[in-house]
């Protein structure tokens, strides 16, 4: 993603309305023969891209180079980092969606075109630009924003009716009152909260003021010692108490949107398409608010994460895929994704983002943050990922100040490494 603390990309300010938008699938007559025989490979992320965004966008891809071939796949992000080095290395990818916060990373080491050039004839003149730093590396635009999202709670609505609850929280403390009142009438998971859910912990560290990292003396150190990050973390200890889930373990192990629709659990804190589907849980039984704060007038902070999309270095088809790049980024697909209720990245778009998450979510988006537009940032989300690390130490026991003392030498060094 980009820096730490941003403004939100003005979300009071971006509900406007807009035309309806066209097919941008017009025929590429300078494609001709260079298409035919050709398959361009996209990479695209599990839970990002709905699948009426994946048939339209290679639908209209494969009409406007006839004779090409578009061959989605889609990715998990467990350990997606070393898979998509290899590929970019091998250029067995042409077109890909790269996490926000990894984009800088990949650039640095020259595994992504340099889009500089293009980014006028992709839409970049529109992009949001808060949206768009984390594309752009040294200057260059490596990647393109694509959509950004942002946690919210998602509760069992029959769960929280029979404990007497008629209303969702709008601060901390009510949070806390309810969460005792799911306990107090049997549900064994009032909140399901893992002990790394790291995106958590940022977005209460982001609520409090704090970073957690910061520049010291010229270079990037860890901040898990200061008092923000301190008192964030009293915070997601206190939620995490009423939950059975493990405290060495992130969201994803096991996923916590499998668990959810089982129905025994009275929230989670999670993306939109964590929420369970139709078929799993009734619509009318599923709600959503914005993670309550210390006061009722502003949400607790939250983590904006997102996702580009970008093109290989080395992709054996580079015009094919800046072609590709622009069908996806058009208004069309671009007002799709919040149709599913992500953020696009244009802000003219964001009043389409208007399922019941999609509101949960802006509210909340306006203290949101992002980590540092670092080459080296992904070396500390990567294994061992220090900040899981540390959050399973303190809530197993371990001294706060101490091991966060450990934790930022660890996050420090790795943030210095060469690349």
């Amino acid at each position: 993603m980009k820096r730490q603390l941003i403004a939100a990309v003005g979300v009071a300010a971006m509900v406007v309305g807009i035309a309806a938008c066209g097919s941008s699938a017009k025929k590429d007559d300078n494609a001709g023969k260079s298409a035919s025989g050709k398959t361009v490979t996209m990479w695209l992320m599990s839970g990002s891209a709905p699948q009426a965004w994946q048939d339209g966008v290679k639908a209209d891809f494969e009409a406007a180079y006839p004779g090409a071939k578009l061959n989605i796949q889609i990715q998990p992000w467990d350990n997606i980092g070393q898979k998509i080095t290899t590929a970019l290395s091998d250029g067995s990818v042409d077109v890909l969606e790269v996490g926000n916060t990894q984009t800088a990373g990949y650039a640095s080491t020259g595994g992504l075109m340099d889009l500089t050039s293009a980014k006028a004839d992709l839409g970049g003149n529109d992009w949001t630009p808060s949206l768009n730093t984390s594309a752009v590396f040294d200057g260059k635009q490596y990647a393109a924003p694509w959509y950004y999202t942002n946690r919210v709670v998602i509760y069992n609505k029959a769960l929280w009716t029979k404990a007497g609850i008629t209303a969702p929280p709008t601060t901390l403390d009510e949070f806390y009152g309810d969460l005792d009142k799911l306990k107090a009438s049997g549900v064994p998971n009032p909140i399901y909260l893992p002990g790394q859910e790291w995106y958590t912990y940022f977005g209460l560290l982001a609520g409090e003021g704090g970073q957690i990292a910061k520049q010291d003396g010229g270079k990037w150190v860890g901040n898990l010692e200061s008092p923000e990050a301190k008192d964030a973390f009293a915070t997601y200890q206190k939620l995490q108490s009423y939950s059975t889930a493990p405290k060495d373990k992130d969201e994803a192990t096991p996923q916590q949107s499998t668990l959810f629709p089982k129905g025994d659990i009275g929230s989670m804190i999670g993306v939109g398409w964590e929420a369970p589907a139709p078929k799993d849980m009734p619509a009318e039984n599923v709600g959503y608010f914005p993670i309550p704060g210390k006061t009722a007038d502003k949400p607790s902070g939250v983590f904006l994460g997102g996702s580009n999309l970008a093109a290989a270095q080395d992709s054996k088809n580079p015009d094919l895929a800046k072609g590709l790049l622009k069908i996806a980024l058009s208004d069309k697909y671009e007002s799709l994704m919040a149709s599913s209720g992500q953020f696009p990245n244009k802000s003219s778009l964001n009043s389409l983002a208007n399922t019941p998450f999609a509101q949960a979510a802006l509210k909340g988006a306006v203290n949101g943050a992002i980590t540092p537009n670092l080459a080296n940032w992904s070396n500390v989300e990567n294994p061992p990922a220090p900040i899981k690390e540390f959050m399973t130490a303190v809530l197993q026991g371990a001294d706060y100040d101490s091991t966060a003392k450990k934790y930022d030498g660890q996050i420090t060094d790795l943030l210095g490494q060469k690349q």
